[in-house]
């Protein structure tokens, strides 16, 4: 007999579990699923999907309370930072009454939308304990979860960001090579100042070793208006002088659209994360997708997600070092569409089980 947790066509004889996913509109979200895997619907919580970020209406305990009989499970991904313990306790509460089954991924145990961690905390330390399905990305968060809350999450790995016809699409050959930094519009985690006089410096050496090497910094037009809530004057300047001197091919635009997204990250030979801290990386599985090497701080577990190249980005020696290293290649930080397909086989099948967990079909 077929195990029913492996076996994509086990759920044609069971009625499906109805899933409200928060946030709804998001490419990791749809990625979970999988047509080759039925048994799962999800539920449309009527969130607007506009642009700009929207709170999930399946945040508010209310909705939960008049929706209930429209959906089993409410899975919780990301985007309840903005939420208090108070209104959590409420939802969870409210899904306890109706009994529906919630459904966690830890995606963050450090938040990089975040500068310092406390009230983030005390909303996992709601939601953790209460969740009848844990989730995670990697082991190192896994057993970082059960050693804080004395639980063990099931570890389902990120699924592929590329749609799967552009994932392994081969990199053209160039020199200089090209290693970009993206600032976007300064988040919480960045590190940039620091991360940036390193780097520059250290392709001056790789350059002078024979290695032709340009760095490319884009940023998003609103971080370098001084009205800007995280406006660096610091970084302002320090762009400005390095475009001036040669040392940075500066890009200041608005935001990319996902076409612009995967050209830009092929128009890399490698990616710099400068973050100062976090957990996992969308950022990562893209580059993973479009074959664009990764070069980050120690950072989270990242390392533990896809091969990338860890060194001190605020240590030029140790910098120029990791360009070499990225430079002659990273085995397996390229993924194959066969690989992505078959793991997203993988993930729908592995969260359909976990849904089945609190859910009796």
């Amino acid at each position: 007999m077929s195990d029913p947790a492996s076996d994509p066509a086990s759920d044609l004889v069971s009625p499906p579990v109805r899933v409200v996913h928060v946030p709804r509109a998001h490419g990791y979200v749809d990625h979970l699923q999988d047509d080759r895997v039925p048994g799962v619907v999800v539920v449309d919580d009527g969130t607007p999907s506009g642009p700009g970020w929207h709170s999930s209406r399946a945040l508010e305990a209310r909705w939960v309370l008049d929706h209930a009989a429209e959906f089993d499970a409410l899975h919780l991904h990301f985007g309840f930072e903005g939420r208090t313990v108070d209104q959590l306790d409420d939802l969870v509460r409210a899904l306890r009454t109706t009994g529906r089954t919630l459904v966690l991924t830890v995606h963050d145990l450090q938040n990089p939308h975040l500068r310092t961690q406390e009230a983030y905390l005390a909303l996992l330390d709601v939601l953790v304990p209460a969740a009848d399905v844990l989730v995670t990305l990697t082991p190192g968060a896994a057993a970082e979860v059960h050693s804080r809350w004395g639980r063990r999450p099931t570890v389902v790995p990120h699924p592929h960001v590329a749609p799967l016809e552009e994932v392994g699409v081969p990199h053209p050959t160039r020199s200089p090579h090209v290693v970009g930094v993206h600032l976007k519009s300064l988040r919480a985690n960045l590190r940039a100042v620091p991360v940036l006089r390193a780097l520059a410096t250290a392709a001056q050496a790789v350059t002078a070793s024979g290695t032709p090497t340009t760095v490319r910094v884009d940023v998003h037009s609103e971080a370098l208006d001084p009205g800007f809530p995280r406006y660096d004057g610091e970084l302002a300047q320090w762009l400005l002088v390095a475009q001036d001197e040669g040392n940075v091919e500066l890009h200041v635009r608005d935001r990319f659209d996902d076409a612009e997204l995967a050209d830009y990250l092929r128009a890399l030979d490698v990616s710099v994360l400068a973050y100062s801290h976090g957990t996992h990386s969308g950022w990562l599985e893209l580059c993973h997708d479009l074959g664009t090497v990764v070069l980050a701080d120690r950072v989270g577990f990242l390392h533990e997600q896809q091969p990338l190249v860890q060194a001190d980005l605020t240590d030029p020696v140790a910098v120029a070092d990791a360009l070499r290293r990225a430079f002659a290649g990273v085995p397996g930080s390229a993924a194959t569409v066969q690989e992505r397909r078959a793991q997203r086989l993988a993930v729908a099948i592995a969260h359909r089980a976990l849904y089945r967990v609190g859910v009796p079909v």
